[in-house]
């Protein structure tokens, strides 16, 4: 078994920002699997479980909120019985251009809060991750919770939402493959479409 979670706030004022990009890909998922989650308190989660090729798969959408995601994942692991290796998490990445992806099958949680959260509650660090890009919007070298926290526009909506479809096939695509056939599929994928901010950080980093 393995558990595919995406990480994000709880609650409709967080619907469509970029902090919720990994609760977004989780949805991609359910749609493309046919699965329905269900809040499950024991975990703090909203849980379903489905099938992925051969591999049954937990979708959960931690509940604590980010900073916590964590005890939901932790109590998920411990009671089915499964390791960090069997997790795959995903999550936005505001040090990636919006829409880029990046898959890492370990590593540190980059100042990500979440992933801190996971980190700390598991005492390992051997999950996947698939990072989804979100840019920095304004806040190049400040304070990014506005940025984060904030709507999207109608374009970058857009965008987003084809970049979370891609994270949920790449997750899935982990759980089928592997997570080396996984990276070197989407790691170098180009992003099919970008929107104005996007283009510009292109530019920079050209």
């Amino acid at each position: 078994m393995k558990v595919i979670a995406g990480l994000g706030n709880p609650g409709n004022e967080y619907v469509q920002t970029p902090h919720n990009a990994g609760f977004d890909a989780i949805d991609f998922l359910c749609n493309s699997t046919g699965c329905s989650l269900n809040k499950e308190k024991r975990f703090k989660a909203e849980v379903g479980k489905t099938t992925i090729g051969t591999e049954q798969v937990l979708l959960v959408k931690p509940q604590t909120y980010m900073n916590l995601s964590g005890e939901a994942l932790s109590a998920i692991l411990n009671y089915y019985k499964l390791k960090a290796t069997d997790l795959i998490v995903l999550c936005d990445d505001v040090n990636l251009p919006p829409a880029r992806l990046r898959l890492r099958a370990e590593g540190s949680h980059g100042g990500h809060n979440g992933l801190r959260s996971i980190i700390e509650q598991l005492g390992a660090a051997n999950f996947t991750r698939v990072r989804i890009g979100v840019g920095r919007g304004e806040h190049q070298n400040g304070e990014l919770i506005g940025h984060v926290l904030g709507k999207y526009s109608k374009e970058r909506a857009e965008l987003m939402a084809e970049a979370c479809q891609r994270a949920a096939k790449a997750a899935a695509r982990v759980v089928e493959a592997g997570v080396t056939t996984a990276m070197n599929e989407f790691n170098a994928a180009p992003v099919q479409k970008q929107d104005s901010e996007a283009k510009e950080i292109s530019k920079i980093k050209e």
